[in-house]
C-alpha cells in the first residue's frame, strides 16, 4: 500500500492511497462472497462462490466496485495510523482508480484535530474557593419540603398570602391575545413570585368567582423580548382559592421524608447535599477558570468545520433542553429572541470555538505529561455506573456501549489533569 498526503486549509489532509492488485485481491474474494449470498450461483450454497465464477455470473465490474468499499474501509484505517495522524469526523472519499487486473487507487480528505501549542501551564494559579451552607438554606429546603406534604383545603374567604388559587386568565397586548398568557384553570401560589411581578399581587383579596382586570408591566430582562417593558393587560376570574395546612416540623415528619429519625437528622441531610452541590458548582468554576487561563496562553491551529459543526451540535442540545425545563417551546424561545436557528448559531459560534479549544489544551497537557488512563480504571468506573443505572434497563444499555466508554474515558483524562494542577500545587 503506498500513501501521499497533502495538507490542506483548516487542519485538512489529503490522502492518496493506492492498493497494487495483489494487495486488492482479499477484498475480491470478500466481495464474490457478499454477493453470492444475494445472488445465486449454480453449483455453489450461498456465501460460498469464489471470485472467478461470481466474476462471470455478474460481471468482474460488479465485483469490484464491491471490493472498493472494503478496501476504502480498511486500507484508511491503515493509512491513518501509518502516518499517525488523529482524525475528525469520517472521511470524504473519491474512487481514482477502479479496474479489473489495475491497481486501486482512492483520495480521503478528512480533518484533523488542530495543532496545540501549549503556554506555560506550570504558571497558571486560581484560587479554589471556600463554600458553607448557611442556616437559612437549610431552612428554606425544609420550607419547601413542608409545602410539599401540605394538604390543600378550598376556603371561601378572599386570597391571602400563602393560598393557592386556581384561575382564569387571559392577557393582551393592544387588545389582542398574548400567546402564552391565556391559561384555563392555572394554578399558583400567591407570595411565591413564579409570575411577573404585580400579577400576584392583583389577586390578593379576590374571592371565588370574582373576576377583576388589570394590567401589569412586564420587566425589561423578561425573556421574551417582545414583551419586555410592554404593559399586558389582563382578565382573570379566580375559580378556587385553597389554604394550605402546612405539616408540623417534627420528627414524625422527618421519618416520613426519608431514610432519617429526627429532625436533625433531616437537617444535616439537607446540609451535606447542599454543600455537595456548592463543592460541584465551586470545582466545575475552577476547572473552567484554570482552562480558561491556559487557553489564553495558547496557540491553536485551524479549526476544522467539521469540529465547529459537531460542537455546535451539542452546544444547541443543551440550550433545548434548558429552554424546555423552562416551559417553552424552542421555536417559540427564537421568535422571543427574535433570531431564526441560523443567527442563533452565528451567536454561539465564539463559544463553540472556546469550548473546543478548552478540550484541546487538556488534551495536549494529557499528552505532553503522559497522563493515560488504564483499563481497569476504565472498568471499574464503568462498573460503577452499571451499579447507578440496575434498575434503568434504557441507561444500562447506553453504558454498555463503545461510544459510553469513550465518553467515560475522556471524562477520566480530565480528572487526571485537574488533578495534576492541584497536586503540583497549580491554581492554588
Amino acid at each position: 500500500m503506498h500513501v501521499s498526503k497533502k495538507q490542506l486549509p483548516k487542519s485538512q489532509v489529503e490522502l492518496t492511497i493506492e492498493l497494487a492488485h495483489e494487495e486488492l485481491k482479499p477484498f475480491l474474494e470478500q466481495a464474490a462472497k457478499a454477493i453470492s449470498t444475494t445472488v445465486k450461483v449454480a453449483g455453489f450454497r450461498p456465501g460460498n462462490a469464489p471470485y472467478d465464477v461470481v466474476a462471470r455470473e455478474v460481471g468482474a465490474m460488479r465485483v469490484y466496485e464491491e471490493a472498493a468499499e472494503l478496501a476504502v474501509q480498511q486500507s484508511f484505517a491503515r493509512a491513518v495510523v501509518q502516518e499517525k495522524l488523529v482524525t475528525v469526523g469520517p472521511p470524504q472519499v473519491s474512487i481514482e482508480k477502479v479496474a479489473p487486473g489495475n491497481p486501486f487507487a482512492f483520495k480521503a480528505t478528512v480533518a484533523l484535530l488542530p495543532d496545540v501549542t501549549l503556554g506555560d501551564y506550570a504558571g497558571v494559579k486560581v484560587d479554589e474557593r471556600a463554600v458553607q451552607v448557611e442556616p437559612a438554606e437549610v431552612d428554606d429546603v425544609i420550607s419547601n419540603l413542608r409545602k410539599a406534604y401540605g394538604k390543600e383545603k378550598r376556603i371561601l374567604r378572599p386570597v391571602q398570602n400563602g393560598n393557592k388559587v386556581e384561575v382564569d386568565m387571559n392577557g393582551y397586548l393592544d387588545k389582542v391575545p398574548v400567546d402564552g398568557a391565556q391559561a384555563k384553570n392555572q394554578q399558583m401560589v400567591i407570595g411565591e413570585g413564579n409570575f411577573v411581578p404585580g400579577f400576584e399581587e392583583n389577586l390578593l383579596g379576590m374571592s371565588e368567582g370574582e373576576e377583576k382586570e388589570f394590567t401589569v408591566r412586564f420587566p425589561k430582562e423578561y425573556h421574551r423580548k417582545d414583551l419586555a417593558r410592554r404593559d399586558i393587560e389582563f382578565k382573570v376570574k379566580v375559580k378556587a382559592v385553597y389554604e394550605i395546612e402546612l405539616p408540623e416540623l417534627n420528627d414524625e415528619f422527618a421519618k416520613s421524608i426519608g431514610n432519617v429519625s429526627t429532625v436533625g437528622e433531616l437537617q444535616k441531610r439537607i446540609e451535606e447535599s447542599i454543600m455537595r452541590e456548592k463543592q460541584d458548582k465551586e470545582k466545575q468554576r475552577w476547572e473552567l477558570a484554570v482552562v480558561d487561563a491556559v487557553v489564553k496562553k495558547s496557540a491553536f491551529g485551524e479549526i476544522p468545520d467539521v469540529l465547529i459543526h459537531s460542537e455546535m451540535g451539542k452546544v444547541l442540545h443543551e440550550l433545548e433542553h434548558d429552554v424546555a425545563n423552562r416551559g417553552m417551546k424552542f421555536d417559540d424561545y427564537l421568535l422571543s429572541i427574535k433570531k431564526s436557528r441560523d443567527d442563533l448559531k452565528k451567536e454561539l459560534q465564539p463559544r463553540v470555538i472556546e469550548r473546543i479549544k478548552s478540550a484541546l489544551v487538556v488534551r495536549a497537557i494529557a499528552e505532553k505529561e503522559s497522563i493515560r488512563t488504564t483499563d481497569e480504571e476504565l472498568d471499574k468506573e464503568i462498573e460503577t455506573h452499571r451499579l447507578a443505572y440496575k434498575d434503568n434497563p434504557e441507561a444500562l444499555k447506553q453504558v454498555n456501549t463503545h461510544a459510553y466508554r469513550d465518553h467515560l474515558y475522556g471524562i477520566l483524562q480530565n480528572r487526571k489533569v485537574f488533578d495534576l494542577f492541584r497536586n503540583q500545587g497549580r491554581g492554588k
